[in-house]
Formats: C-alpha cells, structure tokens, sequence
C-alpha cells in the first residue's frame, strides 16, 4: 500500500484528469498491489517523492492535521491517551517526525517499501529512537497488535486497498486500539463515484463510497473536516476520526 504499504506516501497530488471506473472492476487483486509496489519503488526517498511533487504542502498538512488531533487528546472522560501511535503508510517517516512523535511517547511506522523505512532511520534523527517498530507490510496484510495504539494515523493511503480490504483492515485497526482510541484516515476524495488511477494503481472514492465502507468496518465518524489551503488542482483532502 503505499503507504499503504506505503505508498503510503502521500500522494497528495493526485490530479482530476483520471479514468472514472468502479472499484468492482479491480479484477486481478495481485496485479492491483503489485503494480502500486512497483510504482512507489520508483519513487525518489524524499519529501516531495512522498508527496507526488507538492513537498511544498507539508507544513499546511502537517499543520492542519496537529490541529484536528490535539482536540481529541488529554485526560478525563472519552480523552485519548498520547502512550503510542501507528502511522500507515509511513513513507520515510514524515508524518511521524512532525506530528505524531511531537505528541506521543511512542511510534510505529508500517509501510510497503523498505528503502523508505531505511530512511526514516536517518530522516527521524535522534528521534528515531522513540520509533519500537518498523513494520514492512501492506496493509492488506498487516495486523495491528490487539489494544497497542491510541491512535492509528492512516494517511494519504487507502486508495491503494480494495473496498473489501479497506474494510477489514479498519475491522483489524479497532481491534489495535486502546480505550477511548482514536483512527484517523486523512486523504484525497473524490468529486464522485471511484476513481481509477492506472498510474500507481489506486482509486479515489467519494465520500459517500468512504461512509459506507466505514460503516460496513463498524465504526462511527466521529468529526470530519477538509483540509484548508491546499491548492486547486488536487482532490479536496478530508480528515476523518472514527471510533
């Protein structure tokens, strides 16, 4: 997964001029996957490599995110706790180096490309050292270990997952949570329906599509919000928290 294994990485800029087809026509699941492998690595260890060009946007990002996160963070009833996060899709560790190792003790970091774990090693600096796990892993596959995470940070990454896997992984991801744990999933929706990017194989679905899958995982939306500022001519990127 790109991030999602990887592929994780973000691909922030994924443009409006795809081919628009139904998720249901991924035939072949294999090639599906092994194709996004393949694209993601090609792709250059970097910043910008993580996020399709537009390195340019990561403080937005980043910024945005924070600020959607720390209200669900704290002490009392309902509160998440900051012991230990899973970044999906991790990349090279940018998510984890700028929000998620800021406030929580501890990281794990899952992604489908080993060269980009390599380098969070060094991209993370002294930091790295809060790191316990770096997981090679699509997550098509990956298993959450049961009540780790207080939250599970899944980002720029779903896409690269079939409806059905998407599904179950969520399934598998609450499983992974603490009490009062928290999933975000931050990425590119589409205007309508699914559409179909033949170049890292992925699709982007729209928020109808999204709800009912989340629905179908059995978890609640429990606040959504577009991400501000980001420029025109990518998909709009909505954050959504679940329970």
């Amino acid at each position: 997964m790109t991030d999602c294994k990887k592929r994780q990485s973000a691909r922030a800029g994924k443009h409006r001029s795809c081919t628009k087809m139904e998720d249901r026509l991924i035939e072949n699941q294999t090639v599906f996957y092994s194709k996004a492998e393949h694209y993601w690595k090609e792709v250059s260890p970097t910043v910008d490599g993580m996020l399709g060009g537009y390195g340019s946007i990561s403080s937005i990002d980043i910024n945005g995110s924070k600020k959607f996160l720390q209200k669900f963070l704290g002490e009392g009833p309902g509160k998440t706790g900051t012991g230990c996060a899973l970044d999906c899709g991790a990349g090279i560790g940018r998510i984890t180096k700028r929000l998620l190792l800021p406030l929580f003790r501890t990281v794990d970091l899952v992604d489908v490309t080993q060269e980009f774990l390599d380098k969070a090693r060094t991209y993370l600096g002294e930091e790295a050292k809060r790191v316990e796990n770096y997981f090679c892993c699509g997550l098509q596959d990956f298993q959450p270990q049961p009540e780790r995470y207080d939250v599970i940070w899944i980002q720029w990454v779903i896409g690269h997952l079939t409806d059905d896997h998407l599904v179950e992984f969520l399934r598998r991801c609450r499983s992974g949570l603490r009490p009062d744990g928290l999933i975000v999933v931050k990425d590119n929706v589409a205007y309508e329906g699914v559409i179909l990017d033949d170049v890292d194989s992925s699709v982007c679905r729209d928020l109808n599509v999204l709800h009912r899958l989340v629905a179908r995982a059995g978890l609640n939306i429990i606040c959504e919000e577009q991400q501000k500022n980001f420029p025109e001519e990518i998909y709009q990127v909505h954050t959504i928290a679940l329970r």
